[in-house]
């Protein structure tokens, strides 16, 4: 990112935007891209990010799973985390076809109006989910559910296959696969998600990568633990 979209992102004049990049470039969290004046992650925000996910043994499992699939289909893959009412990516493997789906790390989703969101609320109750949206909620797209109780329609399919399918709903001609795996000890729970262009999918491939992403699911939560998982 540049001054300038530092100044439209936090709302800040751009003396204070200019000295607020250029210290985190001195402390090692931002670093400037060759000559130009443009930034990105330093190795302290890569440090962490590596810190992190060796801290979670459910991440850094369900990142070797979705970076098999990846490998496997050429298409990216994410494992996501439920922040709140969004949905924030926490590793990402990109994929390898000449026409991919680019890498969105860092950029938040909405829960309902996205299929990796819908991966994760599927492991509430209707009236958890219910009590997350107490105002209803607001439709990122008119693919997306308009309302609450569609919403909750959508999550007894997810619940019934295991498998959240987004078409078109984040990004015009994008699709979306996701399941979610949950660490029986920690609660703690992800998203293991394939992405890839509309054009590009059969139905023939779109239920392979449905079985690859139960089976890397079930995968993850047996090694957790979870001996009630299986594979398809």
């Amino acid at each position: 990112m540049t001054v300038t979209d530092t100044v439209e992102q936090l709302g800040i004049p751009k003396s204070n935007a200019s000295r607020l990049l250029r210290a985190m470039r001195d402390a090692g969290l931002l670093e400037t891209i060759g000559n130009t004046k443009r930034y990105r992650p330093g190795v302290l925000v890569i440090a962490a990010a590596s810190s992190y996910r060796r801290s979670s043994s459910l991440v850094e499992r369900a990142s070797e799973a979705v970076a098999r699939i990846s490998a496997a289909t050429g298409h990216t893959g994410y494992v996501s985390k439920l922040i709140g009412g969004e949905i924030a990516a926490v590793s990402d493997q990109p994929g390898t076809h000449a026409l991919r789906v680019v890498s969105s790390i860092g950029r938040k989703l909405s829960s309902h109006g996205s299929g990796t969101g819908r991966a994760l609320l599927a492991l509430y109750s209707d009236a958890e989910v219910r009590a997350m949206f107490p105002e209803g909620i607001t439709p990122p797209s008119e693919l997306s559910p308009q309302t609450v109780d569609e919403l909750l329609e959508r999550l007894a399919e997810v619940r019934s296959t295991g498998v959240s399918f987004s078409s078109q709903e984040s990004t015009r001609g994008v699709d979306a696969l996701s399941v979610s795996v949950r660490d029986p000890e920690t609660s703690e729970a992800v998203a293991l998600c394939i992405v890839y262009p509309q054009a590009l999918a059969t139905d023939e491939e779109r239920k392979s990568i449905e079985t690859m992403l139960l089976n890397g699911a079930a995968e993850v939560a047996a090694a957790l633990g979870d001996m009630t998982a299986k594979k398809r």
